[in-house]
């Protein structure tokens, strides 16, 4: 079963993707600042949702990995 119909791997992959450009924001602000608006703008609000939600996102990979490992 893909991500997209199952909503467990779904949440998993949405976490990924907000703490991965949040890290790469850190990293190399310059390339993601520069596309705020578009496709690409999508990285840039998940960097910011990362950046901002910083302890509630952490609080969900926590749940979320205590979920896979024990409850799955």
């Amino acid at each position: 079963m893909s991500a997209i119909f199952n909503f467990q791997s779904l949440l998993t992959v949405v976490l990924l993707l907000i703490c991965t450009c949040a890290y790469i924001r850190t990293l190399f602000p310059s390339v993601l600042d520069r596309n705020k608006v578009g496709f690409l703008g999508t990285f840039w609000k998940c960097a910011r949702i990362g950046e901002r939600k910083s302890p509630y996102v952490a609080a969900c990979c926590i749940i979320m990995a205590f979920s896979i490992l024990f409850l799955s």
